[in-house]
């Protein structure tokens, strides 16, 4: 994921919802959302056909993952999947604080990452450029390719647009499915400096990113609740943003 935002513990139904967009090359071989067939923790993920791993999922306990990269052109290459993050979690069977604790003695053999990780008590961040690890209260939060709730324009105004999806008391989530759409590119003044040219910021400027090569490959979300049923929604593109269809997926606790 390079977008997303979440609302931890501060809903009367959901006690987490969550909602992001995926940024990759196109040609990167891809599946679709799917309910993994060879998981014993029921993970329910789309999946990297290159490295096995995933971006954001869930499993058969309501446990949530979604991890993004961090962008800083001079970081160095190479390293484990990021992908391995969420199928690491979601396979196994720690929980959030203690998934986070014992990778965080190894974050610095991964490329540049933010992680989000949450089960029934606990939702857990931890990144490796800079080190951070930290437990999130309730409330809600996002992330791009910088820090945690770090102010980049279109992280805040997805996180904006859960807040006043919260205060509405909607059950719709229209609002949120259109926030994820949103081409809109900010002014320069407001873009983040992240090394990168100046074209190339203002190209992944937007929260949803129309490209012929690389792009938003997908949006969803997620929808725990608080006896952790609920369910994952993906919406697929190819080049130039075409849509190619989506999937929802329901879980509930003890799903085979």
């Amino acid at each position: 994921m390079c977008l997303v935002t979440l609302a931890w513990k501060c809903h009367p139904r959901w006690r987490l919802l969550m909602a992001g967009n995926r940024d990759e090359f196109h040609a990167r071989p891809t599946a679709a959302l799917h309910a993994w067939p060879d998981s014993p923790a029921a993970v329910i993920a789309g999946r990297d056909l290159r490295s096995g791993g995933s971006w954001m999922g869930i499993n058969g306990n309501g446990h949530a993952a979604v991890v993004t990269n961090v962008r800083d052109p001079t970081a160095a290459t190479g390293g484990p999947s990021r992908g391995e993050l969420i199928a690491g979690y979601l396979e196994g069977n720690a929980g959030a604080t203690a998934y986070t604790d014992a990778l965080a003695l190894r974050a610095a053999e991964f490329a540049p990452f933010n992680l989000l990780v949450a089960d029934a008590d606990h939702c857990a961040y931890l990144g490796n450029r800079p080190a951070a690890h930290r437990v999130l209260q309730p409330g809600i939060h996002g992330m791009s390719n910088g820090a945690l709730d770090a102010p980049w324009p279109k992280t805040r105004r997805l996180m904006q647009v859960l807040d006043g999806w919260l205060e509405s008391g909607e059950e719709a989530l229209d609002v949120i499915w259109q926030a994820l759409a949103d081409e809109t590119r900010p002014p320069d003044a407001e873009l983040p400096a992240t090394g990168v040219p100046l074209e190339l910021e203002r190209m992944l400027s937007s929260a949803f990113i129309r490209g012929r090569d690389y792009g938003t490959r997908a949006s969803t979300v997620v929808a725990i609740d608080h006896d952790g049923r609920g369910f994952i929604h993906e919406r697929r593109f190819g080049p130039d943003g075409v849509h190619l269809g989506e999937q929802r997926v329901d879980v509930s606790p003890g799903r085979e």
